[in-house]
C-alpha cells in the first residue's frame, strides 16, 4: 500500500490548463502536468483495497491500478512502468483519451474523489519515454506465420504489435494515408496530438511491424488474395457507419457527419490541402451539435476555434442529475450523472430532451426545427417513452448543423461478403469466445465487433484476439491473456 493514511491526508487535485482564451486560439494540449510532488501525494491516496475494483471491474484491460499506484509512491518508475506496460501496449492513449470507468470503480469514489488514475497512467509512461525505456521488443523466434490486420484503429494497433512479438509477421493494412484510424482522424489533437501515435508507431515498425496505408482491402485488394498469402486475418477496421437523422430537409447543404468534419479539421492540422468548396467551416456561423456525446463535444471544441459565432448542443434524453454529494448509489457500476468537458467550458448552449423534426432553407440549411421533450419514468426493462410536449415547438436560425448521434455498426463491403461473414443481429461482425468469425482463420475484434465503444476496451480485444490467434496458429500461446474483456 503506498501510504495508509494517504486517502485522510491528501484531496485530489486536478493539473492546471490554459485559459479558455489561450487554448481556443490554437489546436494542441492544454493540460499542464502536475509537479512530481504533488504527484506522488495523488498515487498515495490510493488504498489497495482488499478488492481492488478499479483493476478488477472498472478498466477492460485489468489494469495493475495498485500496484503502479504503489511504485510511483515509492518513486521506483521503472517498475511502474513495466507493470503498466503489463497490461496496456498504449497507456498514452488511454491516459488521454479514456473516460476512466477505473476511477468511478475507486472504492473512493463511493463517498469522496476516486484516485487520479489516468493522471498517474500518462505521467508514468511520458516519464518512460523521457527516460528512455520505452524501447523496442523484438520477438524471441520467428513462427514463419503471417498474419494480416485490417484497420489501424486502437484494436489493430495493439493485436498487430502483440502478434509480432510472438513471432508472427505482421502486416497491418489501412485504408487512409495515415496509420492510426479513430486515435488518428476522430479525436481532435487538443485531446490527443498526433506525434504520440507517430512515436508509438516507430517503435512498431522497428519491431517490424509491416504498414500499408492507403489500401482499402475489399477493393484495392481482394480477400482472395488476403486467404492466399496469409495464414490469419483479423478485421479490425471499427463501426465506422454513423447514425443519421431522416427528417425533411436532410438533404440541404451545411449539414454533415460529425467525423466528416473532425477528420477534415485533423487533415488540416496535419498540413493536408482540402478543396475549399468541400471545407465545412463554422468561422462566423451559428452551428447546431445534435448528439450529447463525447463526439458531439469534440465538434463543440473544434466549432469553437474555428471561429463560430454560437455553438448549440441539442440531446435527445433528459439532462442527467449532477453528481449526489452522498455515497454513491451506482458504485462501482458507470453513473450516469452530468459531465462537462473542457470544450463545454469553452462557450456552449446545451440543451436536453430535444427532438428535431425538420430543417429548412434555401440549398443550404437556415432553420432548425424542434420540439421539447416529456420522457417517462423507467418501465421494469429500463425504457422510457418520449413524448412530445405540445406548445413547445420552436425554430432557430442556423448555418452549420454537425451530426454526431453515434454509429451503428461496420460497414458492409466487399471484404466481409466476399469472406462470407455472418452479421449478427446488430449489424456487427459475429464471433466467437475465442475472436473467431464464422470463416476459422478470420477473426475480429474492436468496434467492428461490439459496435462504437471505448479505445480502453478496443485496445483490451485487440490483445485478446492476438493471444486467440497466436494459440490458433501454434497451438499455444504464451501471450498474456487480457482482463476484462
Amino acid at each position: 500500500m503506498a501510504k495508509p493514511t494517504g486517502f485522510k491526508e491528501y484531496k485530489r487535485e486536478e493539473p492546471s490548463k490554459q485559459t479558455v482564451q489561450e487554448r481556443i486560439q490554437h489546436y494542441n494540449e492544454f493540460v499542464k502536468p502536475l509537479p512530481p510532488e504533488k504527484l506522488t501525494q495523488q498515487a498515495a491516496r490510493c488504498m489497495d483495497c482488499g478488492i481492488p475494483y478499479c483493476h478488477g471491474y472498472g478498466c477492460p484491460l485489468g489494469n495493475l491500478i495498485p500496484d503502479w499506484n504503489d511504485m510511483v509512491y515509492q518513486g521506483r518508475w521503472k517498475e511502474a512502468l513495466d507493470l503498466l506496460h503489463a497490461t496496456n501496449n498504449f497507456p498514452e492513449f488511454t491516459g488521454k483519451i479514456c473516460p476512466a470507468p477505473c476511477e468511478c470503480a475507486c472504492t473512493l469514489a463511493i463517498n469522496n474523489d476516486p484516485v487520479s488514475i489516468k493522471l498517474i497512467e500518462m505521467t508514468i509512461i511520458e516519464h518512460g519515454w523521457a527516460e528512455g525505456w520505452v524501447t523496442p521488443i523484438q520477438p524471441k523466434n520467428e513462427t514463419g506465420k503471417k498474419v494480416a490486420v485490417v484497420g489501424s484503429g486502437p484494436a489493430g494497433l495493439a493485436a498487430a504489435q502483440q502478434l509480432r512479438r510472438a513471432g508472427h509477421t505482421v502486416t497491418l493494412f489501412e485504408k487512409a494515408d495515415r496509420m492510426g484510424g479513430l486515435l488518428r482522424y476522430g479525436i481532435p489533437d487538443f485531446k490527443l496530438e498526433k506525434w504520440l501515435i507517430d512515436r508509438r508507431l516507430k517503435q512498431m515498425e522497428e519491431e517490424g511491424v509491416i504498414f500499408e496505408t492507403s489500401v482499402d482491402v475489399g477493393y484495392d485488394i481482394s480477400a482472395k488474395y488476403l486467404t492466399q498469402r496469409f495464414d490469419a486475418i483479423c478485421i479490425t477496421s471499427g463501426a465506422r457507419v454513423p447514425r443519421d437523422l431522416t427528417v425533411e430537409g436532410r438533404e440541404l447543404g451545411g449539414i454533415h457527419f460529425a467525423m466528416d468534419f473532425l477528420t477534415q479539421q485533423n487533415k488540416i492540422n496535419a498540413g493536408d490541402k482540402i478543396d475549399e468548396s468541400k471545407r465545412m467551416i463554422a468561422k462566423d456561423k451559428v452551428v447546431v451539435v445534435i448528439g450529447g456525446g463525447d463526439t458531439g463535444s469534440d465538434c463543440v471544441g473544434t466549432s469553437i476555434r474555428h471561429g463560430a459565432k454560437k455553438v448549440y448542443q441539442f440531446e435527445l434524453l433528459p439532462q442527467p442529475p449532477e453528481q449526489p454529494n452522498m455515497v454513491n448509489p451506482d458504485w462501482p457500476y458507470w453513473p450516469i450523472i452530468m459531465r462537462t468537458s473542457t470544450s463545454h467550458q469553452e462557450g456552449c448552449e446545451r440543451r436536453w430532451s430535444i427532438m428535431t423534426q425538420k430543417f429548412s432553407g434555401n440549398k443550404t440549411v437556415q432553420k432548425l426545427h424542434a420540439v421539447e421533450l416529456q420522457w417517462s419514468e423507467p418501465d421494469e426493462n429500463g425504457r422510457r417513452k418520449m413524448d412530445p410536449i405540445p406548445g413547445t415547438e420552436f425554430s432557430l436560425d442556423v448555418d452549420l448543423v454537425l451530426l454526431a448521434m453515434g454509429f451503428i455498426h461496420p460497414e458492409h463491403g466487399p471484404l466481409e461478403k466476399d469472406l462470407g461473414l455472418l452479421i449478427d443481429n446488430r449489424g456487427n461482425i459475429k464471433v466467437n469466445n475465442k475472436y473467431q468469425t464464422s470463416v476459422e482463420n478470420v477473426f475480429a475484434s474492436g468496434d467492428s465487433v461490439m459496435g462504437a465503444s471505448l479505445v480502453v476496451k478496443a485496445i483490451a480485444q485487440g490483445r485478446e484476439m492476438a493471444r486467440c490467434i497466436d494459440e490458433y496458429l501454434m497451438g499455444y500461446s504464451e501471450l498474456p491473456s487480457t482482463g476484462n474483456v
